[in-house]
């Protein structure tokens, strides 16, 4: 179900972020993309979210690859507390082996997201890398109504960091007035976006809220009585022991399951890190080694309130 043409929407074959970024239609085999969205609906263990105090405007579950000594992948992002992590669920195994097979590297953790109406979106915002193996690739699989993914280059690209989104794609600016790079990429139904880490870094990206009425969307908006349901896919270099006392991996201090070092939980070592989440949220030229190298054992956070 392709996207109705529109001449600021990017699709296949079009160059999207910094050259290192595709999307594909038609992704999955009819048999799977037919049933793969009420499948996942009902197998997946779905929780609600916290950020600061409050609850995130959709429904979220995370799934891994469990090692046989019952370590498991963990991706770390600025949340006060993370859904469990449990292994792959039968529909989304499907769906993994076919993300495999178009990256032809593994991938072994999934943050699966149920955006349950046009009003459920995710803000503007950089993937956190600390914990995804550098130089892997991001991958978006989307079933369900179709929902615009906005990219736009980081606010230290240019001199004026409050340019309006709209007036961006309107081409408005003043004279003489640079702003941020907008582009606009529609994930329709049975679509795989895949983003390279150079984008990442340099750019920011967001779905977008989309309370139009029912007059104005499309067949493929209306698709699935508007609910769409998105598995982002990464590869993951970050471990934690079967009981979460302890981390291990290139995001921890100690690297290998035998330096794996006790987890630690807010505190000072929190703040650090949220302060280095939120340079790679913003800037273009953020040094991974300098901010991450040597590693935080941290799990969970609990911001001050500012």
């Amino acid at each position: 179900m392709a996207p109705k043409p529109h001449r600021d929407f990017l699709g296949p074959g079009d160059a999207i972020g910094e050259g290192d970024c595709y999307i594909l239609y038609d992704f999955l085999p009819r048999e799977l993309a037919d049933v793969a969205f009420d499948c996942l609906r009902q197998e997946v263990k779905w929780n609600k979210m916290m950020h600061r105090g409050g609850e995130v405007p959709r429904l979220v579950a995370v799934e891994g690859q469990v090692l046989e000594e019952g370590s498991y992948p963990t991706y770390r992002h600025p949340s006060d507390e993370s859904p469990p992590l449990l292994p792959f669920s039968p529909t989304v195994e499907r769906i993994r082996q076919h993300v495999e097979a178009v990256l032809h590297e593994p991938v072994n953790h999934v943050l699966i997201q149920h955006y349950r109406s046009g009003a459920d979106h995710i803000s503007e915002h950089s993937d956190k890398t600390i914990d995804v193996v550098r130089g892997s690739k991001i991958v978006n699989v989307s079933l369900g109504a179709q929902r615009i993914m906005t990219l736009r280059t980081k606010k230290d690209v240019f001199a004026d960091p409050k340019a309006d989104l709209d007036a961006v794609a309107a081409n408005s600016s003043e004279k003489g007035v640079k702003k941020r790079t907008v582009q606009r990429v529609p994930l329709p139904h049975n679509s795989i976006f895949v983003m390279g880490l150079d984008t990442n870094a340099k750019w920011m990206h967001s779905i977008r809220p989309d309370k139009r009425p029912i007059s104005e969307k499309t067949e493929a908006e209306l698709y699935n009585n508007g609910e769409r349901i998105s598995l982002t896919f990464r590869t993951i270099g970050t471990f934690l022991t079967q009981d979460e006392s302890h981390i291990y991996g290139q995001g921890a201090k100690g690297k290998t399951r035998v330096d794996a070092r006790p987890v630690v939980r807010a505190g000072e070592d929190a703040e650090r890190l949220l302060g280095a989440f939120g340079a790679e949220n913003h800037q273009s030229d953020f040094d991974w080694d300098a901010n991450y190298g040597e590693g935080f054992d941290v799990l969970h956070f609990r911001p001050s309130q500012e």
